[in-house]
């Protein structure tokens, strides 16, 4: 079970690097204010959700111990970042503001896992 458990952790991760490597490749595009949510990022976030999901289930079905606080936290600031992303999919120019915010709360989850403890 335990490599089961691993390997959704490691989805998980691309899922991660795909949210946030879309969002770094579009920096400069924000600057000039022609950033936009690449398909990446959605499927990365898409990703991140059934694989979290997945890993709740394979925790508790080992009963591990589970921050339930935290996981609610993560999982809320993950369904803003997807509403967000998937709402503004096919525009051509998202707004700075926008943008950056989608970005900040993908860091801001990344710090909520591995700082939370």
């Amino acid at each position: 079970m335990d490599v089961v458990t691993n390997i959704f952790v490691g989805l998980h991760i691309i899922g991660i690097a795909s949210l946030l490597g879309g969002f770094l490749t579009q920096m400069k595009a924000m600057s000039a204010g022609t950033a936009r949510f690449v398909p990446a990022m959605l499927h990365g976030a898409l990703t991140m959700l059934v694989t979290g999901i997945v890993l709740v289930g394979l925790n508790q079905a080992q009963d591990h111990p589970l921050n339930t606080i935290k996981l609610g936290i993560k999982m809320a600031v993950l369904v803003v970042i997807l509403a967000l992303v998937y709402v503004k999919r096919d525009e051509e120019q998202v707004a700075k503001p926008l943008f950056g915010a989608v970005g900040g709360l993908t860091v801001a989850n990344i710090f909520i896992a591995v700082l939370w403890t």
